[in-house]
């Protein structure tokens, strides 16, 4: 299987971006604000993708590309549960060299860093979405197909091909990561029959993904995640966990 690589020599730092939700312009004010410059800015997922015409994030490009150049910025996305799917591995993907969204399994390389991004999650409030979406079909805000997928193909290809991952940024986590309450969620099953066990299976595929990542020796350091809202740190048998809040920014140290 081919390995999708993208590589950013000119960068001096890797910096991660928590959920932003379609807030674009926010991000770029927030990189300017905190004199963010020569860096990879890797936003983890609920980018806002699919929730405005393909036109609408072209001209928000146009509105943030001289920041890019001026800063000496590049952004890089994929896919979260609140994005559409085929803005990263179907035919809306976005491929501007300062602003791209990468589809599941994209190796980033830059600083010395081999970083594997792995998008998706469960939307608690899927039900709410589709019923929504009944009364006003013109407008999504739900995609079937937006859980994590364990792709052992992809992770062996990683050892074929000599590529050894150092940086996992995902969307949501293994189970043994925070957040681990399911607080909140009950309201949410009363509605939506087939929930609990969907959650459940989300963090399990994140677990075959480590376990996969472990089994081949690869020499795992980082991980970061966002999705559940909250900023946690963790240091579970050598490996550093970051889940990154709402727009937090969190610049990867070796």
């Amino acid at each position: 299987m081919q390995l999708y690589i993208l590589s950013f020599p000119e960068v001096q730092s890797i910096v991660f971006c928590g959920d932003i939700h379609g807030d674009f312009i926010a991000l770029v004010d927030k990189l300017r604000q905190t004199d963010i410059h020569d860096a990879l800015i890797v936003i983890a997922g609920d980018c806002g993708f699919g929730f405005e015409a393909p036109d609408y994030y072209e001209d928000t490009y146009q509105k943030i590309l001289r920041h890019l150049h001026a800063y000496n910025l590049w952004i890089v996305m994929f896919r979260g549960n609140h994005d559409n799917p085929a803005y990263f591995n179907g035919d809306k993907r976005i491929t501007h060299e300062r602003w791209q969204t990468v589809p599941d399994y994209t190796i980033l390389q830059a600083c010395n860093h081999n970083i594997l991004c792995v998008g998706g999650a469960i939307s608690i409030d899927r039900q709410m979405r589709l019923q929504w979406m009944d009364i006003r079909p013109e407008h999504e805000a739900y995609w079937i197909d937006e859980a994590p997928v364990y792709n052992p193909m992809a992770l062996d290809s990683l050892s074929e091909q000599g590529v050894k991952i150092d940086t996992v940024v995902s969307h949501t986590a293994p189970s043994f990561c925070e957040l681990q309450t399911k607080r909140g969620l009950s309201s949410w099953c009363m509605k939506d029959s087939a929930l609990w066990n969907d959650t459940t299976q989300e963090r399990q595929t994140m677990d075959d993904i480590h376990a996969h990542l472990l089994r081949d020796k690869h020499p795992l350091k980082h991980w970061y995640y966002g999705h559940f809202h909250q900023s946690r740190h963790s240091h579970i048998d050598g490996i550093n966990y970051t889940l990154l809040d709402i727009m937090e920014l969190q610049e990867l140290i070796n």
